[in-house]
């Protein structure tokens, strides 16, 4: 045990470096516990969902195993049935998770920087936590919680579609200023039962909701199931974390040209850019093998058809208003939604101190590391109406804990649960941070206000920064890469 703490402090152990342009990664190989499976025949069998077996080939499930499971044991015993027999070697792990190399650090390898946490501790914070939920009242209370915010979800959509037919069709019953604000509003709320989809098993109809996950504007939930759910939960704060490293793309701007620089960027996004990328799925699919990534084409097709649609939708609504002569009303709603939500997204968790660091991990105890690295927020104070003003975000530290549950409300639910075993473990619980008169500040001076990246390494001052060639370059760079799908989210 004084062993593994040990490791956990100081980083992963030691480990032999993937050998640089060394023999690419074994083929149907997942890595769990330092042993080598091949659960090529489990895709489609997944209880899961078949995508979230698929694109895990060549990565550590260790972590997505012990936390993603109210029973990980059972899956231990299942995986054997899978077992190569031998310990995971380097060749076993895509150094870069199978993922957009630009999702990390130039230097990352997942075989080296991919944390260890252990899971077999019967006391600690998180198995504590779950035995507490298996009481049948809680059980209970949790499915009732989980249909009630699936109603709540339902009547959310028709008003997203009624406010928008009532501005286009009645614009005096909609005035603008109420406009906007009803549109964040809905596209926030909407957007946090997508954050709880890309979390349930990726089975039915939820294939299909959960782009929705898309509404404002931020990112393809197509490629975000496996960045946010696979790469962001599990590794928290970590080299893998690609959160923290996705939204600080914008730093590469000066700060100046960052906010339209940045606003035109994902109007190219949504305009045209991820639509290709869309186009890139299904290219990519095809050319690795559907049985490879979800199991057969019903699984995969369900996922397509979700993202085009709600890529139509987004893109329709523009045209729509451009046609009824009211384009400003819909571009202001536009800018309102991006840019509270990007802040949103990263008002979660402390990135914006010294962004270029990764603050060390110092427990091998994973439920309690995720209670210390995450933040509650509130918007109004009611966790109800939060969860959705905050995208899902209120009771964020039950969301990180126990990511498998279905809805916001459920986290709510339990959010008495964890904050009583946190206790018990000396862990102290924070109160919920503000989003607007603690996060929002700290936020902007980092997102809006800091240099840029090259003028922070060169040391240029403000003129430099901004007249440079390189800087000009850089933001047309940027503002072309949203229009070909490429950088950000």
């Amino acid at each position: 045990m004084t062993d593994h703490l040990t490791e956990v402090r100081e980083g992963p152990a030691p480990r032999p470096p993937h050998p640089p342009g060394g023999p690419p990664p074994l083929s149907n190989v997942w890595v769990y516990n330092g042993k080598a499976y091949d659960l090529t025949d489990w895709i489609d069998k997944h209880p899961g969902g078949a995508f979230f077996i698929g694109r895990t080939k060549n990565r550590d499930i260790t972590s997505i195993v012990g936390s993603y499971h109210r029973n990980p044991e059972a899956i231990e015993r299942m995986l054997e049935r899978y077992s190569l027999g031998r310990p995971a070697t380097p060749r076993d792990i895509h150094p870069k998770n199978n993922a957009p190399a630009f999702l990390f650090k130039e230097d990352f390898n997942s075989w080296a920087d991919t944390p260890k946490y252990r899971f077999d501790d019967k006391t600690d914070l998180l198995h504590r936590v779950k035995a507490r939920l298996r009481q049948p009242a809680m059980t209970a209370r949790i499915r009732k919680m989980d249909r009630i915010f699936d109603i709540v979800v339902a009547l959310l959509f028709v008003a997203y579609f009624a406010v928008q037919g009532l501005r286009l069709g009645m614009p005096a019953w909609m005035p603008l200023p109420v406009f906007v604000i009803a549109m964040f509003v809905l596209r926030s709320s909407l957007v946090g039962f997508g954050h709880y989809a890309i979390h349930r098993a990726q089975k039915g109809m939820t294939r299909v909701l959960s782009s929705s996950f898309d509404l404002n504007y931020q990112a393809l939930g197509l490629v975000v199931a496996d960045g946010h759910t696979l790469l962001h939960h599990p590794h928290t704060q970590s080299e893998v974390d690609i959160k923290k490293n996705v939204f600080t793309m914008m730093m590469r701007l000066p700060r100046l040209y960052r906010i339209p620089v940045h606003t035109i960027h994902k109007f190219g996004h949504l305009l045209t850019g991820m639509a290709i990328r869309v186009v890139d799925v299904v290219r990519i699919t095809r050319k690795v093998g559907v049985n490879e990534l979800y199991g057969n084409w019903r699984n995969a097709l369900a996922h397509f058809t979700g993202s085009a649609f709600v890529r139509l939708l987004l893109v329709g609504e523009m045209v729509a208003f451009l046609i009824a002569g009211d384009f400003w009303a819909w571009a202001l709603q536009f800018v309102v939604t991006l840019w509270i939500s990007t802040f949103l997204i990263v008002a979660s968790h402390d990135f914006e101190e010294e962004v270029d660091e990764v603050p060390a991990i110092h427990t091998d105890d994973w439920g309690v590391h995720q209670v210390e690295e995450a933040y509650d927020l509130k918007v109004i104070g009611n966790r109800y109406l939060d969860c959705f003003l905050s995208a899902g975000l209120s009771s964020h530290r039950v969301h990180h804990v126990l990511p498998y549950q279905r809805s916001g409300f459920a986290n709510i639910a339990t959010e008495d649960v964890l904050r009583e075993e946190a206790a018990k473990a000396g862990v102290a619980w924070l109160p919920a941070k503000s989003f607007v008169t603690d996060r929002l500040p700290k936020l902007c001076r980092t997102y809006l206000l800091s240099r840029s990246r090259q003028a922070e390494e060169r040391n240029w001052g403000l003129v430099r920064e901004h007249l440079s060639p390189a800087a000009w370059k850089t933001s047309i760079n940027y503002v072309a890469g949203g229009f070909a799908g490429l950088g950000s989210v």
